[in-house]
């Protein structure tokens, strides 16, 4: 199907034109066939790159055009949203009878955004999002579309339960939005389009073919079994075969489990992509090495990317800050970059491309048990769909780097099925924060109520009501018992502590914890030293960097020095280097020291 066939104004069909889109992609054309542009609601389970974000656009110009309501893009990323925000402010070209007004809001989850409700589009975080329905913001009785992005994070730890409830709230809401809910693709994908009430469009489609394969001991074996050998060097596998791929103007990826290995490997590229370099490129390479000195504090990780960058390779993680990052995504794009070593987080929606991307190691380093895990066969199709550049390569390139485990790679891996998306909203953590945030909303609200609210939520939908009202119990029982929430004559309401702990989008244990500490602080001291401890140990700071062996001297000369602060007695075993990096900070420690240490 091609754009001049769309049930949309020659105007708006010009705006697509001159960015490019000329044919539907499979999964667009599904889409639209599907009912996208008479407002149903619909699930596009798709590989990366598959073209999803055209299918916003144009669920967006036809809401735009109807003036029907206000759109809400949500985004599970800060660096994802500005690039959906920066391709949104777009549309402004194509003539609505009106002006029409963007707007991106992506932090301070604890203040309220009173101009958010004067834009027509809305870029959030789905944090952010949350907070904005906690705050009771008037204007979401106007909101008509949402579009869900990366909405396979649904199963994700940490950001699926906040993910699930602003989904749980919008999709019953009174105005019965249309929903699109962009997803990669997943096993149990007509279970999610069913908890939401959306039509289900699935499609393996990709622009660029994929080519999967392993390396082991200088060979990488295809999955058509054709092999091709890598010469080895003394610079590794994942060097190796990201050098292989730049012949003939290519890009690669290399995908590192830590930070720390990402500027390993870029390091270890850097001289041998530099003696490919032209002398026009090695110029334009100077000055984007020059603007990131110059925009920076130089620390030792700055000084080192710019050095590297002079030399056509990156490294990217989120050590770096966020104008850094988009420095180099922005120049990895245009080509400038030849080859970029990252964490897992880059394959998180943002669109960055490249013939070959390789995967150093199938373990990824876990923050929260402060070891490495294997990745999931999901985060792995998440990977590998960064390989293959639309508008250059021909196919695209995913290798996995072995150790004489070749076959059972391609088992689990290759060939490997995603896992099915479960919810995680009933996890301890998850449910006390939302249980609390729904109840400090709606004042008054019963017991069954709660439950039928719970539900409604895709762990509703996955678990048996029983299993959601035992859980509920358990969670009300803690919050009851803290003071956060209270219950008169069958109905439960918030606190001031319960609304306060709600509004400041905290874990109910990190302000039970802060209570109670608080209660044994003396105003006539200075607590500084205990507050920071307290802050470092809480359950929502993140991350929480451990001891290494030569820290815990300077923390135990630390605790000496400023034993009249604390607020109770604690030993160095008590502490992580996160309150090493705290109290640096609050001296006035420069950037580069804290970076350093």
């Amino acid at each position: 199907m091609r754009v001049d066939n769309l049930d949309i104004p020659h105007g708006a069909i010009e705006f697509l034109r001159n960015n490019g889109f000329v044919t539907l992609y499979p999964p667009q054309e599904k889409s639209v066939k599907a009912g996208l542009l008479e407002g149903n609601s619909i699930l596009v389970s798709a590989p990366t790159a598959s073209g999803k974000t055209l299918i916003a656009i144009l669920a967006i110009i036809k809401h735009l055009l109807g003036k029907r309501g206000k759109i809400v893009y949500l985004s599970p990323l800060k660096a994802l949203a500005s690039e959906k925000f920066s391709e949104f402010k777009k549309l402004d070209s194509i003539d609505f009878g009106r002006k029409i007004r963007t707007q991106i809001s992506t932090g301070d989850y604890d203040q309220t955004d009173k101009n958010l409700g004067q834009n027509d589009i809305l870029v959030l975080t789905n944090e952010k999002m949350d907070s904005v329905i906690r705050q009771g913001a008037e204007w979401i009785s106007e909101v008509s579309l949402v579009v869900a992005d990366e909405v396979h994070l649904l199963g994700d730890d940490d950001r699926g339960p906040t993910l699930e409830i602003v989904l749980t709230k919008l999709k019953i809401l009174p105005q019965k939005p249309q929903i699109l809910a962009l997803s990669a693709t997943v096993t149990n994908a007509d279970e999610i389009s069913n908890w939401l009430g959306c039509k289900l469009v699935q499609s393996d489609w990709r622009p660029v073919p994929l080519w999967q394969g392993v390396y082991d001991h200088g060979v990488v074996t295809m999955q058509d079994r054709k092999n091709f050998e890598v010469e080895a060097t003394v610079r590794g596998a994942p060097v190796d075969l990201g050098l292989d791929s730049l012949k003939g103007g290519g890009q690669a990826i290399l995908f590192a489990e830590t930070r720390m290995r990402s500027v390993s490997l870029a390091t270890k590229a850097s001289d041998a992509v530099a003696k490919r370099l032209h002398v026009e490129e090695k110029k334009i390479l100077e000055q984007i090495s020059q603007k990131i000195l110059d925009e920076n504090e130089h620390t030792e990780l700055i000084k080192s990317l710019a050095t590297l960058v002079k030399k056509g390779v990156a490294f990217h993680h989120a050590g770096l800050n966020q104008n850094c990052r988009g420095l180099i995504e922005s120049e990895f794009r245009s080509g400038k970059i030849k080859l970029l070593a990252s964490t897992p987080t880059l394959a998180s929606g943002v669109n960055l491309p490249a013939r070959r991307v390789v995967i150093a190691n199938i373990n990824r380093y876990d923050g929260k048990s402060g070891s490495n895990k294997p990745i999931t066969v999901l985060e792995y199709k998440q990977l590998s769909g960064r390989a293959g550049r639309p508008q250059y390569d021909k196919y695209g390139e995913a290798i996995i780097v072995g150790s004489s485990n070749t076959e059972e790679i391609f088992d689990y891996y290759i060939n490997g099925t995603p896992e099915a998306i479960s919810s995680k909203l009933t996890d301890d953590k998850s449910l006390r924060i939302h249980l609390l945030s729904f109840i400090s909303t709606s004042p008054g609200i019963k017991n069954d109520e709660i439950i039928d609210f719970f539900s409604k939520s895709l762990s509703g939908f996955q678990q048996r009501k029983t299993t959601i009202k035992f859980k509920i119990q358990i969670a009300m029982r803690y919050l009851e018992s803290e003071d956060l929430v209270k219950q008169k004559g069958g109905r439960f309401i918030a606190t001031e502590f319960g609304k306060k702990t709600s509004a400041l989008y905290i874990d109910p244990l990190t302000s039970v914890l802060f209570r109670k500490s608080l209660q044994k602080i003396s105003k006539r001291k200075r607590h500084t030293t205990g507050l920071l401890h307290l802050i470092t140990s809480s359950e929502d700071f993140f991350p929480k960097f451990s001891l290494r062996n030569k820290d815990y001297e300077l923390v135990g000369v630390l605790l000496e020095n400023y034993v009249d602060e604390l607020i109770e007695d604690i030993s160095e075993y008590d502490c992580n280097r996160s309150l090493l990096v705290m109290h640096a900070w609050i001296n006035e420690s420069s950037e580069v020291f804290l970076s350093d240490n």
